[in-house]
């Protein structure tokens, strides 16, 4: 946000709120999926962790996006949580207008039939469990049914902020303790 001032409800418009979490960094995930017409790919930075037992997690999805009809449809998806190696995922499925799966060579189709990029630090195939209209988004629970990780893969979590990537790392760490909240 450019400026200090203090919000009223009165002053939050659409571009303030937009500005607000412009400035919280956030977790950068893909989301994969096909629901019979063709993989799609969905950058997200709204995944986040619900419940252990049963493993849930939820993200949102834009009414925007080329991508929603289908991730809203489909019965099963995959979340890969990337890392800074991943920038080019998370670029290629934030692209409007391009062929998110035109190198073969970059993804393949899980056993169960869900598209899967190659290389990322984790992923996750899940089902949907619940949805939830939000405005012009859909709220997405996911019940985690399978995980993977690339072996040996340890470069720094990937962070959407303020319209910049960034790799968090021991670079950023504000206590070098390593002590715990």
């Amino acid at each position: 946000m450019s400026s200090a001032q203090p919000l009223t409800d009165s002053t939050v418009t659409a571009e303030v709120f937009a500005d607000i979490f412009r400035e919280h960094p956030a977790g950068v995930a893909v989301v994969t999926a096909d629901a019979g017409d063709g993989p799609v790919a969905m950058t997200v930075t709204s995944v986040s962790s619900v419940d252990v037992a049963p493993p849930i997690l939820m993200f949102s999805v834009s009414g925007r996006s080329s991508s929603a009809p289908t991730i809203r449809a489909a019965q099963t998806v995959v979340v890969h949580l990337l890392d800074a190696d991943d920038v080019e995922i998370a670029k290629l499925a934030a692209t409007h207008g391009v062929d998110r799966f035109a190198d073969t060579s970059s993804w393949s189709r899980l056993p169960t039939g869900e598209p899967r990029y190659h290389g990322t630090r984790a992923w996750i195939r899940g089902k949907t469990v619940s949805s939830m209209d939000a405005g012009d988004a859909t709220i997405i629970a996911v019940e985690a049914l399978e995980v993977g990780a690339a072996e040996g893969k340890s470069a720094d979590p990937l962070v959407y902020h303020a319209r910049t990537w960034h790799g968090l790392g021991d670079h950023s760490k504000l206590d070098p303790t390593g002590g715990r909240i």
